[in-house]
């Protein structure tokens, strides 16, 4: 298996509903059932959903969720709308819901995406979410987040790191994005990325699929696996920060042993566990891109 594979096993997760996709719900539903039956569905994660369009979901994705014994439930992840206790309630009424009416299609929404500014906010939150959900804190990282990081590991919760978005403004610094993936590695806590990351490589990208759409310089998902790989096993941050600015495709190499970066090596085992331990999912309005993507560079 070439390590590309290990890398990337269940790493997108679709978010079609999100910009600059803005798909909707029908829309989404459909490509998401045909991404699972494509040949690259290993590498498709959960279907991303605001909690309070579960049952817009509901409605759109009635053909097309699994029925019969034994069965692949679809996994989603809902995002938070703000109201924490409104959201869980609607959480385990859909998940009781699907479990209990084999009817209903096989769904279950595991994994919970909020937004927290401080330690209190998510020492509270987690006084309330059931461990039955994983959950993501999204964080800022413009001013050191080793508290924030602390807190989440403490509460054996997974952090978020927002990495782009549509307007220039929503990248993080080259330097805050490092930092936040070191203390990410020695801490051991596992994190998502979310937004601007359906590129391979960093580069100059339209931030839109408008015609008009101005261009600015976005991540790329493989620099962001890659340097969150190479922090698990001991990367410095100033090297960390060199690796999310790579642009060249002639400095990686992939292998069935493993990957290169200019002098650097990883083996595909260490890929496998810095996804496992810290590098989990990272969200993308796309499937389809990122992966037409790694065929331009020939590594699939």
């Amino acid at each position: 298996m070439n390590s590309i594979l290990f890398l990337l096993d269940g790493a997108i997760d679709f978010a079609g509903l999100f910009p600059p996709a803005s798909l909707d719900m029908q829309a989404a539903v459909s490509n998401y059932a045909k991404y699972l039956a494509s040949e690259h569905a290993a590498m498709l994660g959960r279907f991303v959903v605001p909690v309070r369009r579960l049952n817009e979901f509901e409605e759109a994705s009635t053909k097309f969720l699994p029925r019969g014994n034994p069965v692949y439930p679809w996994r989603l992840s809902a995002i938070s709308s703000g109201n924490l206790l409104a959201d869980l309630e609607e959480i385990v009424d859909f998940n009781l819901f699907h479990a209990r009416d084999e009817q209903a299609g096989a769904a279950v929404v595991d994994t919970f995406e909020l937004k927290v500014e401080t330690v209190d906010n998510i020492q509270r939150a987690m006084y309330l979410i059931p461990r039955s959900l994983s959950t993501h804190f999204e964080i800022p990282i413009t001013t050191d987040p080793s508290d924030l990081l602390e807190a989440i590991g403490l509460a054996r919760a997974r952090a978020k790191v927002r990495t782009g978005g549509i307007t220039e403004q929503t990248f993080p610094a080259l330097n805050d994005l490092a930092r936040f993936i070191r203390i990410c590695a020695e801490q051991r806590v596992p994190f998502k990325a979310t937004a601007g990351l359906h590129h391979a490589l960093r580069g100059a990208y339209k931030l839109t699929y408008e015609k008009t759409s101005d261009s600015a310089m976005m991540n790329g998902f493989l620099n962001v696996l890659l340097a969150t790989a190479f922090a698990r096993f001991d990367l410095g941050e100033d090297e960390i920060r060199e690796l999310l600015a790579e642009k060249s495709p002639e400095a990686f190499t992939f292998d069935q042993e493993g990957v290169q970066w200019r002098r650097h090596r990883l083996t595909a085992k260490q890929l496998e566990v810095a996804r496992q331990q810290i590098f989990l999912a990272f969200g993308s309005c796309s499937f389809e891109e990122p992966i037409a993507e790694l065929k331009a560079l020939q590594l699939l």
